[in-house]
């Protein structure tokens, strides 16, 4: 910051004028070095400060401590000084000039929280100015279809010039919320949600478990949905744990190879195929009988290896075909048309068919199916 003179000189525009035009006429006749015209430069300077701080006194009130706008004019009265010509007019009148053109270039510049363009900045301070106008001719605030008409503008120039005025001066998210609360803005600010990134994948699932089987949209619901565990799903859909945890499983598979998949798949096109490893039948032939030995769950999906034995065991030159249950756990409806379709093949071919060791659960279903005629009767019944 300059330093105040110690000897205060008149500050009278005129007499600063022909100081001016004397430390110009002065200044012409040293040389580049000559070190009088610091001391020349130094005393019109310290004569032209009180120009400036009445003139940081006019921007008063605006945000901004007088201290500063008082340094800032003086820098624009430095500048005016080095650029003064008494050719071109009185130095008052050009210092002034300079110096109100630094401290509106300060405002502009230096003050904003958030840069904004100066055609913006200039559209907001008019705004604000027409608004104070038109408040006190209204007496009440104007509107912004007034302000516009006023203005010869635009709305969506007013509103627009109306948010810019916002970005002069941030509020500091450390800010208390309330008067008289401890708590700061920045607690009111959210926090980023994690489930945006899942928003495809939730979508994509949706929409492929709407191509599922009812009784496969179901087991999902209720285990991932319903928070139920495969022993509780078993018993309200009447079938083993171990089923629900084959179809479960193969449900999930169909859906991680569906959402991977570019092309839309069917049901069947992502499921691991059903074969020996989920049902297990082997034929072997015992003197005149031809044992067809099922293990592992008999439903929908494999029936038809079920099927396919049974038809292959009755076409052989057998007597009779016994069909052993005793490694099944559970037998669906379509596991009961195949042994019947395997049934009639046989009374057609003249070769008897009967079921050997059911377990309990199994010896329900046949018996509700009707095919309590087809169990071994020298087989003991399993205890219900």
């Amino acid at each position: 910051m300059l330093p105040m003179p110690v000897a205060t000189v008149s500050t009278d525009s005129r007499l600063l004028d022909e100081l001016a035009e004397s430390y110009a006429a002065r200044l012409a006749g040293l040389a580049p070095d000559d070190a009088e015209r610091g001391r020349l430069r130094d005393r019109l300077v310290h004569a032209a400060l009180p120009l400036a701080a009445r003139l940081a006194r006019r921007y008063q009130g605006r945000g901004e401590p007088l201290e500063d706008l008082e340094q800032v004019a003086r820098l624009g009265l430095l500048k005016a000084v080095d650029r003064y010509d008494p050719r071109r007019g009185a130095f008052t009148g050009f210092a002034a000039i300079t110096m109100a053109g630094e401290l509106r270039r300060h405002f502009r510049d230096r003050t904003w929280g958030v840069h904004v363009p100066r055609r913006m900045q200039e559209r907001s301070m008019e705004v604000s100015r027409v608004s104070a106008e038109l408040t006190t001719e209204l007496h009440r605030a104007p509107t912004t279809a007034e302000l516009a008409d006023r203005m010869g503008t635009g709305t969506a120039d007013i509103r627009t010039a109306q948010e810019t005025s916002a970005a002069y001066s941030a509020m500091s998210l450390n800010a208390p919320t309330h008067a008289d609360s401890t708590g700061e803005l920045v607690d009111q600010l959210g926090d980023p949600d994690g489930n945006l990134d899942s928003v495809d994948d939730r979508l994509t699932v949706s929409a492929l478990l709407c191509r599922l089987p009812a009784r496969e949209r179901r087991i999902l619901a209720l285990r991932f949905y319903g928070n139920h565990t495969q022993a509780e799903i078993a018993a309200e859909l009447g079938i083993s744990q171990m089923h629900v945890s084959r179809l479960l499983s193969r449900a999930l598979v169909w859906l991680r190879e569906a959402m991977l998949s570019d092309a839309p798949l069917r049901w069947q096109a992502g499921v691991v195929p059903t074969d020996a490893r989920d049902l297990s039948v082997r034929v072997r032939l015992v003197g005149a009988v031809a044992v067809v030995a099922v293990a592992g769950e008999v439903d929908r999906d494999n029936a038809g290896l079920l099927r396919d034995r049974l038809l292959e065991a009755v076409r052989r030159p057998v007597q009779e075909v016994a069909v052993d249950l005793g490694g099944v756990p559970f037998i669906d409806a379509a596991g009961i048309s195949a042994i019947l379709v395997g049934f009639e093949a046989g009374r057609g071919a003249g070769v008897r068919l009967r079921i050997t060791a059911p377990r309990p659960q199994v010896l329900r279903t046949l018996q509700v199916a009707g095919l309590q005629p087809l169990l071994d009767p020298t087989q003991p019944r399993p205890a219900d």
